[in-house]
């Protein structure tokens, strides 16, 4: 792991370059023509003010409220609806869903305001490739790479063995309070959605968490800082990828929408954040453990020259150094396992060195069985 110990390049801080007043962006962050965002038909509003009979595209929304009901006729018709929006997009929103709206909201302001601190301040928290934990600027450690328009900050909650609070932001005094009450929530929802995923799958209950490593999960948190760009038609928040990890519940800026999802070919359809809401996506992981069933879904980030964005990513993980490989109840003799076995820890090393790449990880596997 020695070409994963330090940067290829010094590294420079894209907040720092939008907040010097610069009218066009460096070479290194200008996507090729094929992957740069076509933002006169990406951006969501746009594609409907001049026709508002339109009717607008959104990945599903979901309300948990009845999961929580007696009435089993209504949980069984949140389940469908998981189910439907699993195997069709990948990705859901969901709405009550137990999480403080308070907490939420402070959650995102209290990193909002960190990303407002002093340059220096936050230097002090720098990461490296190592275990990406800090503050951070890119993805990947191949040299001369193109560079995605974001910072970010990286820190893990579970488990509990790898938690540092010492390495959580200091400042704002009330951050590392709140990271640990917000995290403690998420993850209890994490929990909660693998066993909806899991009887949706015919499995038992607690058979797909099981298969994570149970209580021994992974879990960690990467807030994302887009700054404004110049030319944000020439370049991305974050490239195109899949999430490598199990299960990703993000907390998206209301203000400004910024994710896309792949919908089919080159079809990017703009989610337009729902209040109080989190973003549910399937990460490789848990396709590989569906044998394919339920599919990870590429999606990226755009930016704009209006508005900074932030977002807090909550990654579900397998236990680090567990083989994943498919269910056995999921395969069959006309559906054999599609993947071999391979811990998340040597999956994730692919991330690390080669940074955002589509999917052409998971399908690289799938590919070479």
């Amino acid at each position: 792991m020695s070409c994963l110990q330090s940067w290829p390049e010094p590294i420079v801080r894209v907040q720092s370059l939008s907040e010097s007043g610069i009218k066009s962006i460096p070479e290194r962050y200008i996507k090729p023509l094929l992957h740069r965002p076509s933002l006169k038909t990406d951006n969501f509003d746009d594609d409907f003010k001049d026709n508002p009979d339109h009717p607008r595209i959104n990945i599903p929304v979901i309300d948990l409220q009845d999961m929580f009901s007696s009435n089993k006729a209504l949980r069984d018709e949140t389940l469908s609806h998981i189910s439907d929006a699993c195997r069709e997009w990948g990705f859901f929103q969901v709405v009550n869903h137990g999480v403080n709206h308070e907490l939420m909201r402070s959650a995102r302001e209290v990193w909002r305001q960190f990303f407002k601190l002093p340059v220096e301040v936050k230097q002090e928290y720098a990461n490296s490739p190592t275990t990406y934990e800090g503050y951070g600027s890119r993805l990947g450690v191949q040299k001369g790479a193109k560079l995605d328009w974001s910072d970010y900050f990286f820190l893990h909650y579970m488990p509990q063995s790898l938690r540092n609070q010492s390495k959580w932001p200091a400042l704002p005094s009330s951050c590392r309070e709140l990271v640990a009450e917000y995290g403690e929530q998420v993850v209890k929802l994490c929990g909660e959605l693998m066993k909806m995923l899991s009887v949706n799958l015919g499995l038992g209950e607690d058979q797909l968490q099981d298969a994570f490593g149970g209580e021994n999960i992974g879990a960690c948190l990467r807030v994302n800082f887009y700054p404004k760009c110049p030319q944000p038609d020439l370049t991305l928040g974050l490239s195109s990828h899949s999430d490598p990890g199990g299960l990703t519940l993000l907390l998206p800026d209301e203000n400004v929408a910024g994710l896309q999802v792949r919908r089919s070919g080159n079809n990017w359809v703009t989610v337009k954040p729902i209040p109080n809401a989190f973003i549910v996506n399937i990460g490789d992981q848990i396709q590989v453990l569906s044998n394919a069933i339920y599919k990870s879904v590429e999606h990226r980030v755009i930016v704009n020259s209006e508005q900074e964005r932030v977002s807090l990513a909550l990654f579900y993980n397998p236990k680090s150094d567990l083989l994943i490989q498919p269910i056995k109840e999921l395969v069959t003799k006309n559906r054999p396992a599609l993947y071999p076995p391979m811990t998340f820890d040597e999956y994730r090393v692919f991330i690390r060195t080669r940074g955002p790449c589509g999917k052409a990880q998971v399908d690289s596997l799938k590919s070479s069985t």
